[in-house]
């Protein structure tokens, strides 16, 4: 064990408590970042140079299949601060270990809104761009400024832009090539007021539910919260990652027909012009995976796209049943499920 001001270093840790389904997993070496100079000061080890480097948040998305046989770096830099303000808007910064859903709440308390929609979700600041996580109708990507990251190419703290970052749905540079740039904090530009996103489906009722006529962000932010908490099931009793495939993305003609065919479906707006999404959770239910399970790897009977952990299942088993569930839906409905959890140790 190494402990200094700026790092601390574990060997052969246990990385149970650190990935959402809570499988049982562990590295050879783990490293936790306390100050940013702690990450260029521990990537300049010749150790860590020539080792297998995967950087981990909280793991809310992430799902264990073996265990990592190199090093799991894992940036816990907290702070908060408004960098800048006026009457429109204000620039926020969060560093990466900062909670997600504390930094929404916080931005909301400061007047500014925009972020309303994305409360709840699980995970830390880092880990926002790279999955640029999205919920109701927003994106992360669309309010990021800035990324402050360390570009292990150069050797250095870089400042990407939001055009550098090159967000797509749930997709970014950083994931692109995650072995590159490691996140150490993110700029947001918020603005103090715009029109609410209020139109996705519950959004409504859960508004008129709470008898909310003239909405504000807050009033938002609890409404989706409450939505959240509803529809998913919770972590603590049933280890999960919250919705483990993406909605696949299919061109407008294509998306019609399957919405004729077949009736219920659900079609969203698509991230690029000339495309739609369409509801995995529905697909998956309709081939009739909702509340199933195995021993203890399942499907959750509240939602169809959240895989569950019910007790000691293993990432392999968890993986085995993710790849089922997509090849049935690939021979029922001729669409091609992909992961939106990060998956460790195997391929898809």
């Amino acid at each position: 064990m190494i402990s200094t001001s700026s790092y601390h270093i574990r060997e052969k840790a246990s990385l149970e408590a650190r990935n959402g389904f809570r499988v049982a997993a562990r590295a050879a070496l783990l490293a936790e970042v306390r100050r940013a100079e702690g990450v260029a000061e521990l990537l300049a080890m010749p150790f860590f140079r020539t080792t297998p480097l995967l950087v981990l948040g909280e793991g809310s998305n992430t799902l264990f299949a073996a265990d990592w046989p190199g090093v799991v770096l894992c940036i816990g830099t907290l702070g908060r601060r408004v960098l800048e303000k006026d009457g429109d808007s204000g620039l926020l910064r969060a560093e990466a270990g900062e909670r997600w859903d504390d930094v929404v709440r916080w931005s909301l308390g400061l007047g500014f809104c925009g972020l309303e929609n994305l409360s709840l979700i699980p995970g830390t600041v880092g880990a926002a761009p790279i999955q640029n996580i999205g919920a109701y109708g927003t994106e992360v990507g669309e309010f990021i400024e800035t990324v402050e990251a360390f570009d292990r190419h150069a050797g250095s703290i870089v400042r990407l832009s939001r055009e550098d970052c090159a967000f797509g749905y749930r997709d970014s540079l950083f994931k692109r090539d995650p072995s590159r740039h490691l996140v150490l904090a993110v700029e947001l530009r918020l603005p103090r007021n715009r029109p609410l996103r209020i139109d996705y489906p519950g959004v409504p009722d859960e508004l008129a539910a709470m008898g909310i006529e003239n909405p504000r962000a807050s009033h938002v932010a609890e409404a989706v919260s409450r939505l959240r908490t509803r529809k998913l099931p919770n972590p603590d009793i049933e280890p999960n990652v919250g919705s483990f495939f993406r909605n696949p993305s299919l061109d407008d003609a294509t998306a019609e027909a399957m919405a004729k065919a077949h009736p219920g479906l659900p079609v969203f707006p698509a991230w690029e012009a000339g495309f739609r999404k369409i509801s995995a959770a529905w697909l998956i239910e309709q081939a009739g995976w909702k509340g199933y399970h195995e021993g203890d790897a399942g499907v959750s009977k509240m939602h169809a796209l959240v895989l569950v952990n019910r007790g000691r299942a293993s990432g392999a088993q968890l993986l085995d049943l993710a790849r089922r569930i997509a090849a049935s839906v690939r021979e029922r409905f001729g669409v091609v499920l992909e992961p939106e959890a990060r998956i460790v140790g195997a391929e898809f």
